[in-house]
């Protein structure tokens, strides 16, 4: 049997520890469910958006998929909303900005992104 951390687990974003990362005005935040101590390749959480505008470039690829609510994505001039049962992919290098009032999952290669940049 594998150790613990390459056993097959399950995440409920209602367990999930979220932490502050936009706002005023509204509020963003994030909730990483996995991250180095499970997968040294794949990272992977929960992100809360109530009414913040959070821009960034990305320093990994990363998909995002809504769960309640609609989440705007703005990249390269185009504005792209995000709603349940619908996913976004956003390659490496993207200036966006994120916006909205969504809970949304997400996933980003590679896992361990900021160890690569020196952050």
């Amino acid at each position: 049997m594998p150790d613990k951390a390459q056993r097959v687990r399950k995440f409920d974003y209602r367990d999930t520890v979220f932490t502050h990362r936009g706002g005023p005005p509204g509020h963003a935040e994030v909730g990483r469910t996995i991250d180095a101590s499970i997968s040294e390749t794949m990272g992977a959480g929960f992100a809360r958006w109530e009414g913040a505008h959070v821009t960034w470039t990305l320093l990994y690829d990363e998909i995002i998929f809504v769960l309640e609510g609609a989440l705007q994505v703005e990249a390269y001039g185009e504005q792209h909303v995000v709603t349940p049962g619908q996913m976004l992919w956003l390659p490496e290098g993207t200036e966006l900005a994120y916006s909205g009032h969504a809970l949304f999952g997400y996933a980003l290669y590679p896992g361990n992104w900021k160890m690569l940049n020196g952050l």
